[in-house]
């Protein structure tokens, strides 16, 4: 992986689109989640059905959960 470019702090704050990237292969995946499980490393996870993503956002600012916060589509049929 290669580092993250600098930037000014002040920028951070003024965010309106926040995207995720993933920076690893499929090959990265494989080799590391067999000793993040040997290692103890547990995830904290909150899921929220899709519909409840506004909750989800208030708890997030509130500080409500530790880890993060998943939304769950829920399929119909």
């Amino acid at each position: 992986m290669s580092d993250l470019p600098s930037f000014p702090y002040s920028l951070l704050w003024e965010e309106r689109r926040l995207v995720s990237v993933a920076n690893l292969t499929r090959r990265d995946a494989q080799a590391y989640l067999p000793l993040a499980a040997r290692a103890g490393v547990r995830p904290h996870v909150t899921a929220y059905d899709l519909r409840s993503a506004n909750q989800a956002l208030t708890d997030l600012r509130a500080g409500a959960f530790a880890g993060a916060a998943v939304l769950v589509p829920r399929l119909s049929g």
